[in-house]
């Protein structure tokens, strides 16, 4: 078990079983809320880096976390979090769950953090092999390859 949901105002805690997890109306949802103000896909908690992070599901009565409405943010534990009008605290242990060093900044999930170069973030990467930005090939002895200013159109 990766932590839990206990709901305020009483009822049954909610066991957080798997590392992602969908939220919803929907018998097929993880987490099936059966009231008339959640969406059929409300939202998602992901489990990543032994923090629990939640994501909205461009639902029609939002998210909140501690009184704040939000479409992504990390989660801690102790995290009032509101689904529709519907509220739950968030226990679980981030260094139970392999979460080493200070907790990552709000935001982005690490995952996505390091899915791209720094150079592709900051969007200075270098241009594809194909790209028309590409020099000449020196061994190439096609002609055409340097383009020429002065030629009408």
């Amino acid at each position: 078990m990766f932590g839990e949901l206990i709901p305020l105002g009483g009822g049954d805690t909610i066991p957080l079983r798997k590392k992602t997890l969908l939220i919803g109306r929907r018998e097929s949802c993880d987490i099936v809320l059966r009231f008339p103000n959640v969406s059929a896909h409300h939202c998602q908690l992901q489990l990543d880096a032994g923090y629990w992070y939640i994501k909205d599901q461009k639902s029609r009565n939002g998210v909140k976390v501690n009184g704040s409405r939000v479409t992504d943010k990390r989660l801690d534990p102790g995290d009032v979090i509101s689904v529709a009008t519907h509220r739950y605290t968030l226990q679980y242990s981030p260094m139970d769950l392999g979460a080493v060093g200070p907790p990552p900044s709000p935001g982005i999930p690490t995952a996505e953090v390091f899915s791209k170069s720094l150079l592709e973030r900051a969007g200075l990467s270098k241009p594809e092999k194909g790209d028309k930005n590409e020099r000449y090939d020196v061994l190439n002895n096609e002609a055409g390859q340097i383009k020429d200013f002065n030629k009408p159109v």
